[in-house]
């Protein structure tokens, strides 16, 4: 029961995520469950990531709820652990986590620093305090 509630509470922007499997499946994508979490790589996706991605630049990989977008499979292999911090971070922030997200990006800016390496999200997904 956790479990579902976990899911449902993320599940807006799981949504969000799952609109990218049409775009990789007809665009040379792939799409693929691994411990519960979609995966979803290559076609548009590697291109969104790559040049969509206006706040942090390009990235290698995206969480969003229980969808993680990555360039390639090497990508999604290589960023599976720092994701699945975001998974959970999604768990326990539900729909509050891509407001709160572009609120940290935000405060690391006006704090001289890095909207990514600075982000709180994505300082606790380095293992970083």
């Amino acid at each position: 029961m956790k479990r579902f509630v976990l899911r449902v509470w993320a599940s807006p922007a799981t949504a969000l995520g799952m609109l990218f499997v049409p775009v990789a499946l007809v665009s040379g994508g792939k799409v693929q469950v691994v411990e519960g979490v979609i995966e979803i790589c290559g076609g548009l996706v590697t291109r969104f990531l790559q040049d969509g991605m206006f706040l942090i630049g390009s990235a290698g990989a995206m969480t969003l709820g229980h969808v993680v977008l990555g360039q390639d499979e090497p990508c999604l292999v290589s960023s599976r652990q720092h994701e699945r911090v975001h998974v959970a971070q999604y768990e326990r922030w539900g729909p509050l986590m891509i407001p709160l997200y572009l609120v940290f990006c935000l405060t690391a800016r006006l704090r001289g620093g890095h909207a990514y390496w600075d982000n709180r999200f994505e300082r606790e997904a380095f293992g970083k305090k």
